[in-house]
């Protein structure tokens, strides 16, 4: 009962601050986009290791990406990864309702990506916060029935598929999207 009134609140101090972000929206495709924002959070060395050869893909078309995963408890993970395209949140990076008190979480907020991609296919309250009140011009996330949103972009797969699927649809999406025919 304790951790439903935590969330509630923290639902609520979400919505008052994405309230007051400045985000000038916009559709971009992956041709379009040159700066790309990833939120996640860490389930595993094998779910990683997607996520990073993602990220790589995207430097591949010349993207520049920026990837912020937050862990539970209180060692980080014991991955290999890049201090400058990935930085590491945990619990201590957030007041109990969920507000970023870590330089770490208000630089990425701050930052006006083209395109944010949530990866939070367990709804993670901490990555919630960051999705809602990310600065970026086009956010996409997962879909779930019934829930509030922040994005102006939704892909729908079924838990049980997994990240490889997720990522796999949201690249689709982003190479279709918005094609102009030239």
């Amino acid at each position: 009962m304790i951790d439903a009134i935590k969330k509630k609140l923290a639902m609520s101090k979400i919505r008052h601050d994405a309230a007051l972000v400045a985000r000038e929206k916009q559709v971009f495709n992956l041709d379009d986009a040159k700066t790309i924002g990833i939120a996640f959070e860490f389930t595993g060395p094998e779910d990683f290791e997607l996520l990073k050869k993602y990220v790589i893909y995207l430097r591949e078309h010349k993207k520049k990406v920026k990837c912020i995963g937050y862990y539970t408890g209180k060692t980080e993970p014991a991955v290999q990864y890049s201090k400058v395209d990935y930085d590491f949140i945990n619990e201590k990076s957030f007041t109990w309702y969920g507000k970023p008190s870590s330089h770490i979480v208000t630089n990425f907020l701050e930052e006006p990506f083209d395109v944010y991609i949530d990866v939070n296919l367990k709804d993670n309250i901490v990555i919630r916060y960051v999705a809602y009140v990310s600065a970026a011009k086009f956010k996409i996330g997962h879909y779930e029935e019934d829930k509030e949103t922040p994005f102006d972009m939704q892909i729908s797969i079924s838990k049980d598929q997994g990240l490889k699927s997720y990522l796999r649809e949201v690249d689709t999406y982003l190479q279709m999207i918005n094609k102009s025919s030239k």
